[in-house]
């Protein structure tokens, strides 16, 4: 095959490979009785190592302070983080992840990271390490190409 087929394979393998993750998600959120941007909340809330404030949430999730309120409310009520006032300002909200949040990461999540990681033994360190350079050249891509259209949106369709 040309080197250009084989573009065009990783291309379409990327494209399926995204559409597996989005499907993960949708049946991750449902699950849980989530919508997908709760679960975007839940998992940086997670990954992140104490306290995430909700003015970080709002920039992290790209939604209005308001909105970010309401995530966080159905968050609460489903019992996977608390919301305190940081002790240094009363005005910052900050959210954790509860003990029943690290369960949900662990039935849900943990078996995925498991088995990529098998998936992976099979692979040399070398060949491990063109795996590493390819996902992070793809996401600086994909960073890149958001910024793109984040800086220069376009009018819908038809206008």
């Amino acid at each position: 095959m040309s080197k250009y087929g084989l573009i065009r394979d990783v291309a379409m393998q990327l494209r399926l490979l995204q559409q597996s993750f989005d499907a993960f998600d949708e049946a991750a959120a449902a699950r849980l009785g989530l919508n997908r941007t709760d679960l975007r909340a839940l998992d940086l809330v997670l990954a992140n190592d104490g306290p995430f404030s909700a003015g970080e949430l709002t920039r992290a999730l790209k939604i209005s302070p308001a909105a970010t309120t309401t995530v966080i409310d159905r968050l609460e009520r489903a019992g996977l983080v608390t919301r305190t006032r940081d002790a240094e300002n009363r005005r910052r909200v900050l959210v954790t992840a509860t003990d029943t949040a690290r369960e949900v990461e662990r039935d849900i999540y943990l078996p995925v990271g498991e088995a990529g990681a098998r998936a992976l033994r099979g692979y040399s360190g070398e060949q491990l390490t063109t795996i590493l350079d390819f996902l992070q050249t793809a996401r600086h891509v994909q960073e890149t190409q958001t910024a793109r259209l984040s800086e220069n949106p376009a009018p819908p369709p038809g206008r």
